[in-house]
């Protein structure tokens, strides 16, 4: 592995908070194609028809759409941080066109598989009991993008708001509501987070602390934190993330009648075809139910 496929690592862990298992993925990809480029003076020194059929290669190894698309992906972040870095002039990678494949469906969870995740956070005492409860009620109650979600204040909670105003994606900033549960949840956290902290110490900004270096909880232990939940629960880890909650959060909006404009405002998408997967998703899971439940249905 080359410094600069390091660096590029190094900086998705640090500044975009990549996991372990996404920044292998990107590894194997570079090094894929630094290899394969190694007599065109590498990913470095390659040229743009070096880097084309680098990845004309792809396919005639008979590798799936999603590989090929996630290794062009890696390619062209890459070439991105380099050009910001100044270690090329160019970008290789610019004209590659990813191929074509089907969008797949966000994962999402029932209203059941919901409830069942809460009583599980409930099960254990404590302050992480009660913080755990307040993420996942207020993911569940704005859709918030976890990022949002931890990177809140905690001024911004403290007069029991209806609804917070957030800053999303492209710096637009939005109003999300906050539903009757999620802020009982807010108020037992905060007084638990309260009673937590040592006399005379200055209090953290954040609705969330840490001691980490953001100073706030992160992604990744949040996920952890939903993994024990979902085992307590009896669900299966691998469907249950931060995201998965903003994700069962607009399926149940559109499957109780919502607007589709609507959802997209909560959700703070700027196309509405982002927020059309979720209408799929909510048909999928009624037919489903029609299917099992009506008393004429038959099997296929």
């Amino acid at each position: 592995m080359t410094p600069q496929i390091e660096a590029f690592l190094e900086m998705m862990a640090v500044e975009r908070d990549a996991s372990p298992h996404t920044l292998a993925a990107y590894g194997r990809d570079l090094a894929d194609a630094e290899t394969w480029l190694g007599d065109a003076g590498g990913l470095m020194g390659a040229s743009q028809e070096a880097v084309e059929a680098w990845f004309a290669d792809l396919s005639r190894r008979g590798l799936s759409a999603s590989t090929a698309a996630r290794r062009r992906a890696s390619a062209r972040q890459f070439y991105r941080f380099a050009l910001g870095e100044g270690w090329r002039k160019d970008d290789p990678s610019r004209r590659i066109d990813a191929p074509r494949q089907g969008r797949s469906l966000p994962k999402t969870l029932s209203r059941e598989e919901v409830e069942a995740l809460l009583t599980a956070a409930a099960t254990h005492d404590g302050a992480a009991s009660l913080r755990l409860i307040a993420l996942m009620e207020m993911a569940y109650a704005s859709g918030l993008r976890v990022s949002e979600l931890l990177a809140l204040k905690v001024e911004a909670v403290r007069r029991d708001p209806a609804y917070l105003i957030v800053r999303g994606k492209g710096g637009k900033e939005r109003l999300v509501p906050l539903n009757a549960a999620a802020r009982q949840a807010i108020k037992a956290w905060l007084d638990a987070r309260d009673a937590a902290r040592k006399p005379n110490t200055p209090d953290s900004p954040w609705l969330f602390p840490s001691h980490g270096k953001t100073g706030h909880l992160t992604p990744r232990r949040f996920a952890q934190l939903l993994d024990q939940a979902a085992i307590t629960a009896n669900i299966d880890p691998a469907r249950v993330s931060p995201h998965v909650l903003r994700h069962a959060f607009a399926t149940h909006l559109l499957e109780g009648g919502a607007d589709l404009r609507v959802v997209q405002t909560l959700l703070g998408h700027a196309d509405i075809s982002t927020t059309q997967i979720y209408t799929h998703v909510a048909t999928d899971r009624l037919s489903q139910v029609l299917h099992s439940k009506h008393p004429l249905a038959k099997d296929d």
